[in-house]
């Protein structure tokens, strides 16, 4: 496949880049201190690594409840921030995140705007690989499909709160985008090692829990390479062969890391996540939700919750939009469904393409399933949890407005612009109204 830059096509990137760039500017400077979700933890995270090397310890202590409600409540009020420090439940978390941003720690003197645009660093870097992955998807010949999807992505405006804060999403999901890169290159063709995927899967491990994902994702992958190449070469020892070149780097690099938790946490809690459920007494948990409501209300206000914390409800969930702004991300929903109905037969996907349409359906159902497993337990409805299926979000979004634009032979590229236009004044709605309510 020729892979080459297509007329207009680095300049749109940039453009794309300058403004995403820029929002995620405004959104670190305009959120009031501390008002995203558990950023004095993941702050408190990267002190300790830059005061005291890697890494520290979650323990009894490390969350007070009574004291998170008088710091949510006042929205982190001054007077307030007495005891942060002592805000330490994300100690358990997997180091590679804290350890990039503790240098912008030591030379900033702990400043959390220098963290959050840090941050926002590997935010930029999310939306760049997430562009190169819709590329593989659609092809260089279509990269306007891929533009669009890496557009709708970065500009849902709960995805540039969090990227815009002290916060390990942002490089999670950078890894998981570069996984899916990779896994789409071996199922078109590309010459990836098996080895290359169990690095990326093993810096997975090091750095949150979501990526696990990809651990369903990357193996699939090679085995529709072994499924494509079987008539040349035999199957069974071929994915043999796969398997080890992906584990060995993969269960290497995670095992720094697990067996470091052996060690403090005791056997068999290899991610910490006993310790920290020990220690987050008083964290909501789902029985309890359901005892009080009932599975039909808990149901309903579970999925209203999940989708408006998705696209916008800012703050510790303290800040939802307005219910017109939820009408308008329906009707860009609507507007994409309306794009696949309307599709013609002659622009679905390629052969190659196809698999690629397989490893982002994994990707969303893994994705989803990650949800639901930790809502078994804790009733955290949050939609920033799905972030890690972003990239089918895009790929949504990019092909039915695609198949909308084929409606018009004159201007085909006019309904994915004009829905990125949209999105584009919802944000500025956002930093002009919203985020100033974050502020005590």
């Amino acid at each position: 496949m020729n892979s080459r830059f297509r007329p207009y096509e680095l300049p749109a990137v940039a453009l794309l880049l300058v403004i995403v760039a820029a929002l995620l500017a405004t959104y670190a400077l305009r959120t009031a201190p501390y008002q995203s979700p558990d950023e004095p933890a993941h702050v408190n995270v990267i002190a300790q690594i830059a005061a005291s090397g890697c890494c520290p310890v979650i323990t009894s202590g490390d969350w007070d409840q009574a004291y998170l409600g008088v710091l949510t409540s006042s929205r982190f009020a001054p007077e307030n921030l007495a005891d942060i420090d002592a805000v330490q439940y994300e100690d358990h978390q997997p180091p590679l995140y804290y350890l990039l941003l503790s240098p912008a720690y030591a030379l900033s003197n702990g400043s959390l705007i220098a963290l959050r645009l840090a941050s926002a660093l590997i935010g930029l870097g999310v939306i760049a690989m997430s562009y190169a992955a819709l590329r593989a998807l659609a092809g260089p010949d279509r990269w306007f499909i891929a533009w669009t999807g890496a557009a709708v992505i970065a500009l849902v405006p709960q995805h540039l709160a969090i990227l815009a804060s002290v916060n390990n999403d942002g490089l999670a999901e950078l890894i998981v985008a570069l996984g899916v890169l990779l896994a789409l290159r071996v199922v078109r063709g590309d010459a990836v090692p098996a080895w290359a995927l169990g690095i990326v899967m093993g810096i997975g491990f090091l750095t949150k829990a979501n990526t696990f994902l990809l651990g369903g994702v990357l193996p699939l992958a090679l085995l529709i390479r072994a499924l494509q190449g079987r008539e040349t070469r035999p199957f069974w020892p071929t994915l043999a062969r796969y398997a080890v070149l992906f584990a060995v780097p993969a269960l290497a690099l995670g095992a720094l890391w697990w067996l470091r938790n052996f060690g403090v946490y005791g056997f068999p809690d290899a991610l910490g996540l006993r310790a920290h459920d020990a220690v987050v007494v008083g964290q909501p948990r789902t029985r309890e939700i359901i005892a009080s409501w009932g599975a039909g209300q808990t149901l309903v206000s579970a999925v209203q919750t999940t989708f408006n914390s998705f696209w916008g409800q800012l703050g510790w969930m303290a800040f939802p939009l307005p219910a017109w702004c939820y009408g308008v991300i329906l009707g860009l929903h609507g507007a994409a469904g309306l794009g696949w109905l309307l599709r013609p037969r002659r622009a679905s996907l390629s052969p190659e393409a196809r698999f690629g349409a397989v490893i982002l359906g994994a990707v969303a159902t893994i994705a989803f399933a990650q949800f639901l497993y930790y809502n078994i337990e804790f009733y955290q409805v949050q939609g920033r949890y799905l972030f890690p299926l972003m990239l089918p979000l895009g790929a949504w979004f990019a092909f039915g407005l695609d198949g909308l634009g084929r409606m018009i032979r004159r201007a085909p590229w006019l309904p994915s612009l004009a829905g990125i236009g949209v999105l584009l004044a919802l944000n500025a709605f956002v930093v002009w109204r919203v985020l100033p309510l974050t502020w005590p």
